[in-house]
Parts: structure tokens; C-alpha cells; sequence
């Protein structure tokens, strides 16, 4: 009997035409797998704001709940409103609330400082209209100066208002079963859903992983050393660790799993047809 969970998948929105073309054909086939909802992301300062917003409505305009993301950082609640209200417009209902980051080469942080002042923004401005999503490390946050530190932000966001919660990918199933028990004890009661990040390429996994603080293993870097430029042996090594892990966190209480996709569909469905969670 199929288990069953909130499955969901994250989408960046394309830069050009033929990637918009390549993203629609990459949710068709994600379709088979009836996914509860798509995330789409959001540039640092808003830089991708528009295609953000045109994904999403594409997305809403084909039936499938869409969770779009908003970060606060170097922005202004005029914008935000304004942003809340498109969304709003559009029938959206979901909304993942992220500090996000600053662009390049700007220096003001703007009205928002912390990824829970969003969420009280959001809560304040609209009421229970969105299903706020936010973001929790199970490795902490890179810039978090120590483990308490994090956590805490996190329960701030979820005290803010925060319905759900969505993890920063890993690779160890206990960094996430003590961050859920750690919430727990502080009395964190929402759903938080691991992250899952699938391995096509292991050299940009790790270049990605440096820069956003996710820990890759020692025996796993070497593993795929060892490995090499074998991308057959790449593929099929990545595909039975994903999928071990994400057993393991289903057998371990996770109340769904969330896919990183990287605008591709093949991994995440067949880590999903492993998993027996096809629709």
C-alpha cells in the first residue's frame, strides 16, 4: 500500500524562452507523480520577480497548487504589498516567506532584516489567505553564528505565523531527526519537510553545497572521486543514496519529502517510482 505524504517540487523560473518551453514538457512528466504543489524561486532583491510571478500563474492556470517564493531582504513592504496582492490577484494561495539575500554589489538591507518579520508582514497584511511556508536548516544556517541561534530564528518564524516548513537539503537523515526533535521540544508542532536535492553532476553539487552550506560526507565525496567522470556510475550511485535516504526519512515520521529539481524531471521521478509514491 502506497504511503501516503505531501510530495512537492521546486522549479527556478527560466531565463529565456526555450527554457520556459523545456520547464511546461518537465511538468508533464512530473504530472505523473500528482505532486500536492510547485515552489518556484525567487532571485536575490527580487531580481527574478517577474518570471517568478509568470511561472507561478502558468502553474495555477494548470490545476496545481503553486507555493511561490518571496524574500524580504533589500526590499520594502510597499513591494512586498504589492507582490502579496499579484499573488493574491492570481488566486495564489501558498507562499514560501525566505530573508533570500542581498544582489550583488548592493549594501542596504531595507525594512527587512529577518525572514520572521516577513512572516508577521504577511500575516498582518492578508490574514489566513496564504499557507505560509518557511525554511529550516538541519545543518544550520552558514551565517548563523551558533546552533541556538538558528533554531531559534526558526521558532521566531513559526511563532510569526508560519504554517509548514521546508529544510535546506542533506545528506544525513539524523541532522534532520534532531532538528525536528529540537523543535519539537521547543514546541514547534508544524510540519517540517526534508529538503531532497537529486545528484546528476557531482562536481556542481559540490560547488552548490560549498556556497549554501549544505554538508556533503567525506565518504560520499569520495565515493564519487573514485568514480570519477563515469556519469552512468555518477547517476547510479546518487540515485541509490537519494533514495535510501528518503526512505529513511519516510520510516522515520518525515511527513513528506520536497524536490530541489533543477528544472529536470527524470531523478525525482525515478527516486519516486523506487519509493512507490507515483500517483
Amino acid at each position: 500500500m502506497k504511503q501516503k505524504i505531501e510530495l512537492s517540487v521546486e522549479f527556478f523560473p527560466p531565463q529565456t524562452p526555450e527554457g520556459v518551453e523545456k520547464l511546461r514538457a518537465v511538468r508533464q512528466r512530473l504530472a505523473a507523480l500528482n505532486p500536492d504543489f510547485y515552489s518556484v524561486t525567487f532571485g536575490a532583491g527580487g531580481t527574478t520577480r517577474e518570471r517568478t510571478f509568470d511561472i507561478a500563474k502558468e502553474i495555477k492556470a494548470e490545476g496545481t497548487r503553486v507555493a511561490p517564493h518571496l524574500s524580504c531582504i533589500g526590499s520594502t513592504s510597499a513591494k512586498i504589498r504589492e507582490i502579496l496582492e499579484d499573488y493574491r490577484s492570481a488566486g495564489i494561495r501558498d507562499v514560501v516567506a525566505l530573508r533570500g539575500d542581498l544582489p550583488s554589489g548592493t549594501a542596504e538591507a531595507g525594512e527587512f532584516r529577518h525572514a520572521a518579520e516577513l512572516v508577521e508582514f504577511i500575516r498582518r497584511e492578508t490574514g489566513d489567505h496564504f499557507h505560509i511556508r518557511v525554511a529550516a536548516y538541519p545543518e544550520w544556517h552558514p551565517q548563523a553564528r551558533h546552533p541556538r541561534d538558528d533554531l531559534s530564528g526558526f521558532v521566531k518564524k513559526v511563532g510569526a505565523g508560519a504554517d509548514s516548513a521546508i529544510t535546506q537539503y542533506f545528506y544525513n537523515a539524523d541532522a534532520y531527526f534532531n532538528l525536528v526533535d529540537d523543535a519539537h521540544r521547543l514546541g514547534v508542532e508544524i510540519p517540517i519537510v526534508p529538503g531532497v536535492m537529486p545528484i546528476n553532476s557531482f562536481s556542481k553539487l559540490a560547488r552548490f553545497s560549498d556556497n549554501c552550506g549544505a554538508e556533503l560526507p567525506r565518504w560520499m565525496r569520495r565515493k564519487f572521486e573514485e568514480l570519477s567522470d563515469d556519469t552512468d556510475a555518477i547517476r547510479d550511485f546518487g540515485l541509490d543514496l537519494v533514495t535510501r535516504l528518503c526512505e529513511r526519512l519516510l520510516a522515520g515520521g518525515a511527513p513528506g519529502l520536497h524536490f530541489f529539481s533543477m528544472n529536470q524531471s527524470a531523478l525525482t521521478l525515478e527516486i519516486c517510482s523506487r519509493l512507490n509514491l507515483s500517483a
